[in-house]
């Protein structure tokens, strides 16, 4: 019982880093964009 729920811990754990990975991707990508516009717009001035 008590492996069972170490493992299920385990798997939560997981699961809760691979989201956090993702999220983290998908923030940098909007700063690039961001960055890109506001270099853009910089260079239309």
């Amino acid at each position: 019982m008590t492996r069972a729920t170490l493992l299920i811990l385990a798997l939560f754990a997981l699961a809760a880093c691979e989201t956090a990975k993702g999220a983290g991707r998908d923030i940098e990508k909007a700063g690039q964009a961001i960055g890109k516009a506001a270099t853009d717009v910089q260079q239309a001035l």
